[in-house]
C-alpha cells in the first residue's frame, strides 16, 4: 500500500516533467533517425520486444541473436518501500519515453496489420462495420420496444405494479422481474439486429469481421444489462419502488448519467481489448486504452459533481445531519473526496501498468464497479430473505393467536392486505428486534466481504495476508463481529422479556395519587441483570481480543482483585448500599411502578440501579435514595387497599337507616361500568365510631385493587352526597359555642372578641386534626 502511495506521488511529478521532456525526446528521435535510420530501427524494434535479424544481399545472416542470460538476483530485494517506489518510477519514466519515441513506428505497424487483416485491404472497413452494427442494433432495439416491449412484456410488468409497496419483500420481486424482462428485451434486440444484417449483407465469412461484430454486440449487451441494473436500483420512473432515498429528479439524473458513463466505459474497455487481441502493436494498445480511460475518469468526476448532493442525502436516508449517527455524518462528508482520490488513483495505476506492460487480470475501476454492484445486489437479496422469513413467522403467530380466540373455520383469522403491508414495512433505525439485528449483520457482512474483494482487486497477490500479523487481525475482526452479534442478541432477548412483563401494565397519568400495582418481579430485576450480562459480554470480548493479540491478561485479574479490595475498604458506604439493595430486591420489598413510603419521602418507583433507586412523588418531585438509607419501607401497592371514609352527620340522624342505605349503595356500585371491577369488597357502613360536640362520626369502608382507591373514593363521595340529599340526611357543620355572662354581652371589648374568635378557630383546627389523624396526605 505504501508503494502505491509513493507511486501516486511520483506519477504526479512525472506528469509535470513530461511536459518538458517530450519536446527534447522528439528532437533526439529526429536526429537519431537522420544519422543512422537502420540502427535506429533495430533499436526501436528491440525496445518493442521484437527480435531483429539482418541479412545481407547474398542471404547471409550478419547478426546473431542476443544470447539468453540467466536470471540474476534482484538488486532491489531487501530495499525499503520508498526505494522500490523510486526505482519503479525511474523505470516507468524511461519506458514511457521509449514508447513515445517508438509511437510513429507503432502507428505505421498498426495500419499495416489492419490493412492485411481487412477483407478488402481498407482500414475504413472496420469503421463501416462498427457503424452498420450500431445502426442495426438501434433498429433492433426499436423493434424490440415496439413488438416485445409494448405487446408482450408490458402486459406482465404493468400487471405487477402496486401503488404502495412496502419493504424489500414487496419491492424486490417486481424489480428483479422487470430487470430480467429488460435483459430478455436486449436479447430480442440483438437477434433482430443479426437477422437484419444477415438479410442485407449475408454471412461475412471473414474471421476479423466476425470478431469485430462479436466485440460490438458484447459491448452492447453488457451496456444494456448494466443500464437495466441501475434502473433496478434507482427505479427512476416508479418512485414507489425506489429503495434509496432520491427525489424523482435526482433519481432520473443519476440514472441517465450512470447509464451513459457505464456504456462509455464498457465500449472503451471492449475496444481496447479488441485492439490488444487483434495483434496490433502494444504501444498503440496502451495509448488507446490509457486515453479512453482518461476520458472515462473525467466522466466519473463529472458524474460525482452533478450528483454529490443527492448521494449525500441518500447516505443520510433523507434525514438532517443532526438526526444521524456520527458514523453516517462522517461518511456523508468524506465519501466524495475519497471517491475522487480513488478514481484519479485508479487511472494512474492503470497508466503505470500499461506503460510497464504488466499483467492486468481486472482493471481497478472495473473491478471496483463489479464489487460495489455485487454488494448492492447481495444486500438487497439478503434483506428480502429476512423480511420474507419475518413476515411468514408473524403471519403464523397471528393466525395461531386468532385461532385461540375465534373459530378457525369462520375465515376471520385471515390477515388483510394492509396488515401484511404493515408487517413488511421497513423497521426503524435502532436495533430493537432480531429482524433489525439481521439487517445490520447483513450490512456488516456485505461491507466486510466487499472490502476484502476490493482489496484483492487492488492487490491480487496479497502475499502478506498469509503472515501471522494478518491472521491475527482477521481473528480479531471475527471476534469483534461475533461479540457484536452476541451482545445485541442478549440485549434484544432481555428487552423482549421486559416488554412481555410490562406489556399489560397500565400507564399512570402524570400527577395522579399513585399506589397502583407495579411491574412483575422479573420486570424489576431484568434491567439490573441486563447491565450485568452485557458487562460480562463486553469484558469477555476485550479479554479474548487481548489474548489473541498475545497480551498476558493475568496481571489484569490480579490488579482487579487489588482494586476490589481497595474499593471494599475505602468505600464502605457504597458496599453497604449495594448489599442492602440486593437484599431488598431478593426479599421482593418493592418493584418498579409501586408506590412506597420510606418515612421521609414517598412516591412511585421509577428507576432501580445497583446502589440506589428513584421515587417520583405524585406532585412531581423526583427523589434519589441510596438503599443503605432505608430503615422502614411501606408499600402501598401490594395485593389490596382498604379505604375508610368518615362522615359527619347530625345527632338526629337514624343510624340504622344510614347503614341500610350505604349497603344498598355498595351493591349498586358493584355494577358500575367505571369502578365496578375495582372493588374487592363492596362499600359498607361501620356505624358510629365517635361522638363529637356537634356531630356523630359514621365511617364507611371498601376494599379495592391498589391504585384504584382514589377513583373509587371520588365516586363514593359523590354518590353519598346525592343519596343523603334525596333521603333528607343532613351533614353536620362544625360549631363552637361560646357562653358569656348576660352582663358581658354588650360591654365585651373588641380585643377580647378577637381573642375569642382565635380560640374558636383553634378548636376547629384541632377537631380537624383529630378526624384526619392517621389519614394519608395524598
Amino acid at each position: 500500500m505504501f508503494q502505491r502511495i509513493c507511486r501516486l506521488i511520483c506519477l504526479s511529478f512525472l506528469l509535470i516533467s513530461l511536459s518538458f521532456a517530450l519536446p527534447q525526446s522528439v528532437q533526439a528521435q529526429e536526429e537519431a533517425a537522420a544519422t543512422d535510420p537502420v540502427a535506429r530501427a533495430v533499436e526501436l524494434a528491440a525496445e518493442s520486444g521484437l527480435g531483429v535479424i539482418i541479412v545481407d544481399g547474398s542471404g547471409t545472416v550478419t547478426t546473431e541473436p542476443a544470447p539468453q542470460t540467466q536470471d540474476t538476483a534482484n538488486p532491489m530485494e531487501g530495499a525499503s518501500a520508498l526505494m522500490k517506489a523510486q526505482s519503479e518510477f525511474q523505470a516507468f519514466r524511461q519506458e514511457l519515453r521509449s514508447r513515445l519515441e517508438a509511437l510513429p513506428y507503432s502507428i505505421f505497424e498498426m495500419k499495416y496489420v489492419l490493412r492485411q487483416t481487412s477483407p478488402d485491404g481498407r482500414i475504413m472497413t472496420y469503421v463501416e462495420v462498427f457503424g452498420w452494427s450500431l445502426l442495426f442494433l438501434f433498429i433492433g432495439r426499436w423493434l424490440s420496444v415496439e413488438i416485445y416491449g409494448k405487446r408482450i412484456a408490458k402486459r406482465y410488468v404493468v400487471a405487477r405494479i402496486k401503488q404502495n409497496p412496502e419493504g424489500y419483500y414487496e419491492k424486490m420481486p417486481f424489480l428483479v422481474y422487470r430487470f430480467f424482462m429488460g435483459v430478455l428485451g436486449t436479447i430480442f434486440a440483438m437477434v433482430f439486429a443479426l437477422l437484419i444484417s444477415y438479410l442485407i449483407f449475408g454471412a461475412s465469412g471473414d474471421s476479423s469481421i466476425e470478431f469485430t461484430v462479436t466485440a460490438i454486440y458484447t459491448a452492447f449487451f453488457l451496456a444494456s444489462v448494466v443500464s437495466d441494473l441501475w434502473r433496478m436500483v434507482l427505479s427512476p420512473y416508479l418512485s414507489q419502488y425506489r429503495m434509496p432515498v432520491f427525489s424523482d429528479r435526482d433519481a432520473k439524473r443519476l440514472y441517465m448519467s450512470a447509464a451513459l458513463l457505464a456504456t462509455y466505459d464498457i465500449f472503451s474497455l471492449i475496444f481496447a481489448t479488441w485492439v490488444g487481441d487483434f495483434g496490433l502493436n502494444y504501444n498503440v494498445y496502451a495509448m488507446v486504452y490509457g486515453l479512453l480511460a482518461l476520458v472515462g475518469t473525467f466522466g466519473s468526476l463529472l458524474l460525482l459533481a452533478l450528483n454529490a448532493r443527492a448521494i449525500t442525502n441518500a447516505i443520510r436516508a433523507g434525514h438532517p445531519k443532526e438526526d444521524c449517527s456520527w458514523l453516517l455524518r462522517v461518511l456523508s462528508v468524506l465519501w466524495a473526496p475519497v471517491v475522487v482520490v480513488y478514481i484519479i488513483f485508479g487511472w494512474l495505476e492503470l497508466a503505470f501498468d500499461l506503460v510497464l506492460e504488466r499483467d492486468m487480470s481486472v482493471p481497478l475501476m472495473a473491478g471496483t464497479y463489479m464489487v460495489l454492484t455485487s454488494i448492492l445486489v447481495v444486500y438487497g437479496v439478503i434483506n428480502y430473505g429476512i423480511e420474507a422469513y419475518s413476515l411468514r413467522r408473524r403471519i403464523v403467530d397471528s393466525a395461531a393467536s386468532m385461532g385461540e380466540e375465534e373459530d378457525p373455520g369462520d375465515g376471520e383469522g385471515d390477515l388483510s392486505e394492509d396488515e401484511i403491508q404493515a408487517m413488511a414495512a421497513s423497521p426503524g433505525h435502532q436495533i430493537s428486534s432480531f429482524e433489525d439485528l439481521a439487517r445490520r449483520v447483513a450490512g456488516i457482512l456485505a461491507f466486510l466481504v466487499g472490502g476484502y474483494a476490493l482489496f484483492l482487486v487492488w492487490n491480487p497477490d496479497a502475499s502478506w495476508l498469509r503472515t501471522v500479523a494478518s491472521e491475527r487481525v482477521v481473528d480479531v475482526v471475527a471476534i469483534l463481529f461475533l461479540g457484536y452479534v452476541i451482545y445485541h442478541v442478549a440485549r434484544i432477548w432481555i428487552d423482549s422479556k421486559i416488554d412481555e412483563e410490562v406489556g399489560d401494565l397500565p400507564t399512570a397519568e402524570l400527577g395522579d395519587e399513585g399506589g397502583a400495582g407495579g411491574a412483575s418481579r422479573l420486570a424489576t430485576l431484568l434491567p439490573l441483570f441486563r447491565g450485568a450480562i452485557l458487562a460480562v459480554v463486553l469484558v469477555s470480548i476485550v479479554l479474548i481480543v487481548l489474548l489473541e493479540l498475545g497480551i498476558n491478561v493475568s496481571p489484569l485479574f490480579a490488579g482487579a482483585g487489588v482494586v476490589g479490595l481497595a474499593v471494599g475498604f475505602g468505600s464502605q458506604t457504597l458496599v453497604r448500599d449495594i448489599f442492602s439493595g440486593a437484599f431488598f430486591l431478593v426479599d421482593d420489598a418493592f418493584r418498579k411502578g409501586e408506590y412506597i413510603d420510606i418515612g421521609d419521602v414517598k412516591g412511585t418507583v421509577e428507576k432501580i440501579s445497583v446502589r440506589s433507586f428513584q421515587l417520583r412523588h405524585h406532585l412531581g418531585a423526583l427523589h434519589t435514595i441510596p438503599f443503605g438509607e432505608i430503615k422502614v419501607l411501606t408499600n402501598y401497592s401490594r395485593d389490596w387497599v382498604m379505604m375508610k371514609l368518615p362522615l359527619r352527620v347530625t345527632y338526629d340522624t337514624d343510624v340504622e337507616k344510614v347503614r341500610k342505605l350505604i349497603k344498598k349503595l355498595g351493591q349498586s356500585l358493584l355494577s358500575d361500568p367505571v369502578i365496578g371491577e375495582s372493588f374487592m369488597q363492596p362499600l359498607k357502613s361501620q356505624g358510629v365510631i365517635e361522638m363529637q360536640d356537634s356531630a356523630m362520626i359514621i365511617r364507611v369502608k371498601f376494599m379495592t385493587k391498589p391504585g384504584d382507591q382514589w377513583l373509587v373514593r371520588k365516586k363514593v363521595y359523590q354518590e353519598i352526597r346525592e343519596l343523603f340529599a334525596r333521603e333528607g340526611i343532613k351533614f353536620a357543620h362544625r360549631e363552637v359555642t361560646v357562653r358569656l355572662a348576660e352582663d358581658q354581652v354588650d360591654t365585651l371589648p373588641q380585643q377580647k372578641k378577637e381573642a375569642l374568635a382565635g380560640a374558636v378557630q383553634a378548636a376547629i383546627d384541632e377537631d380537624l386534626m383529630d378526624v384526619n389523624e392517621g389519614g394519608d396526605d395524598r
